[in-house]
């Protein structure tokens, strides 16, 4: 299950892996990454909610694709790739 996952979801998870460039990863880089995606998860939801109209469905789009990525490199995503959402060298 975990390839067909990744697969679906290369074109977000090989530019963060690819390259051979030290990087510094710790355990709590991917549980914060995985927590913050579902704090981003709920406020697209409570946006959705929220909005009094169709036009205001923006905020809904850009949190839920931040979350999305978020919950892919999270769980699926090598060591690599959660360094480099931090930003680590």
């Amino acid at each position: 299950m975990r390839a067909v996952i990744r697969s679906i979801f290369s074109p977000i998870l090989k530019p963060l892996e690819s390259g051979n460039e030290p990087y510094i990863y710790k355990r709590s880089h991917r549980i914060i990454l995985v927590t913050v995606s579902g704090l981003f998860a709920i406020l697209a939801s409570l946006s959705f909610f929220l909005a009094p109209s169709i036009d205001y469905l923006f905020p809904v789009i850009v949190f839920g694709a931040v979350s999305l990525c978020g919950f892919v490199v999270g769980a699926v995503g090598e060591d690599i790739a959660v360094a480099r959402i931090w930003g680590s060298k």
